[in-house]
């Protein structure tokens, strides 16, 4: 099992391909999305696409410690440190996912190739993408529920 796994690394590393570890994605089980009804396509440009729309419904720092702190336990992770965590919406508040629903907020590593801050990157991106018409509101929010990574590897580029 080792060995497959440092060779298909190895063959990663040679390709250039970023690989995924079971921990860089949510367990669907536990945490599978979920989106605010308030938020639809078509009021985005009042609610989402409006400067300083997450800051109305991000859920105070309390709820999400404490839930991040239960989930990393729920989740298995050999790793309890909660700092190398980041209690993150798979779908982004930026694209109207659920505030304060544990099936949308999960304990997203900070230490590895697909961490935290990366998918950061790829939400700003959804984000402009659905503000600017780009991108259907609900196909973004699929692609992220479904598998950030994916969604990263196709929206990014």
């Amino acid at each position: 099992m080792i060995k497959a796994l440092v060779s298909i690394t190895l063959l990663g590393l040679m390709l250039n391909i970023q690989l995924a570890m079971p921990a860089d994605l949510p367990d669907l089980k536990r945490t599978a999305g979920d989106i605010d009804p308030a938020v639809t396509q078509q009021n985005i440009h009042s609610t989402i696409c409006v400067k300083g729309y997450t800051k109305t419904v991000r859920p105070p720092s309390y709820y999400t410690d404490k839930l991040k702190k239960a989930q990393i336990t729920e989740y298995g992770y050999a790793d309890t440190n909660p700092q190398h965590y980041e209690e993150d919406h798979l779908i982004p508040l930026s694209i109207g996912g659920s505030p304060n629903d544990p099936q949308n907020l999960w304990p997203q590593p900070r230490l590895s190739e697909w961490n935290a801050q990366k998918k950061d990157i790829l939400e700003l991106r959804i984000y402009k993408l659905v503000c600017d018409g780009v991108v259907p509101l609900g196909e973004a929010r699929l692609a992220l529920a479904h598998n950030w990574i994916d969604a990263y590897r196709r929206y990014m580029q």
